[in-house]
């Protein structure tokens, strides 16, 4: 198993950011603990280290960034098909 590490600013931080790529089953380093990846995560992109259910916030270096549109386990990949931002959005999308 390999750890990898990750970017966490905030302690109220929902979600970190890795610093490589990483594989399912190995682990990234949080303030809070070691947190094991349930699926792949590519350098750069964030990591649920909650579980976090519909509507609830998604927090980044201390900022609220999105909000869950799904059920989202921690460990698990975040991005746009699981968060909508709320830091405005792209031309088109809703």
């Amino acid at each position: 198993m390999t750890r990898h590490q990750s970017i966490q600013l905030d302690e109220s931080d929902t979600v970190v950011t890795v610093l490589e790529d990483t594989t399912a089953g190995n682990t990234v380093e949080t303030n809070r603990g070691d947190v094991e990846l349930v699926e792949s995560v590519a350098f750069g992109h964030k990591v649920a280290i909650d579980d976090l259910a519909p509507g609830d916030e998604i927090r980044k270096y201390g900022e609220v960034i999105g909000v869950a549109t799904e059920r989202i386990v921690q460990g698990e990949w975040v991005h746009v098909h699981n968060c909508d931002s709320v830091r405005g959005k792209a031309e088109g999308r809703q």
